[in-house]
């Protein structure tokens, strides 16, 4: 196994069937990067507590911006500030088109803004984006 597919991806969703559309997505390209998935905005933070005690932090995170709890603009700007989680990739994948969001998500640092519906296995394959999702590795398009 080599070190890209040790690594998790973080999906940051409250909608059950988003969450359910990814999950058959990643399983039809037998993704190796196990998902995990927090429901709200509160449970990404609390993540990053984890990652903090040596929990090994996510590849990337696909985040939603219409969390509960905490919405998913305050999460993004808690990674992108925190020194140690700034590195790690975030792609906003929500439904979201509202300019001042896509701005905001911009300027707080996040990687790629991708508005819902999307067609999940074009986004995954397309070159260019951010990360790219093999049969067995998840890669940043340096590595493409």
């Amino acid at each position: 196994m080599n070190e890209l597919t040790c690594c998790s991806i973080l999906l940051v969703e409250d909608n059950p069937m988003d969450i359910d559309l990814t999950q058959r997505a990643f399983a039809k390209r037998r993704l190796a990067n196990p998902l995990e998935v927090d429901r709200d905005g509160e449970e990404a933070l609390a993540r990053m507590a984890r990652w903090e005690a040596c929990e090994p932090p996510p590849l990337v995170i696909l985040l939603d911006l219409k969390l509960p709890q905490v919405d998913g603009l305050e999460v993004l700007r808690r990674i992108k500030t925190h020194p140690q989680f700034r590195s790690i990739p975030v792609v906003v994948l929500t439904t979201s088109a509202e300019e001042h969001d896509v701005r905001a998500a911009y300027q707080l640092g996040a990687n790629s803004y991708i508005v819902k519906p999307v067609d999940l296995t074009s986004f995954y394959k397309s070159p260019g984006r951010l990360i790219c999702i093999g049969a067995h590795s998840i890669c940043h398009p340096g590595e493409l």
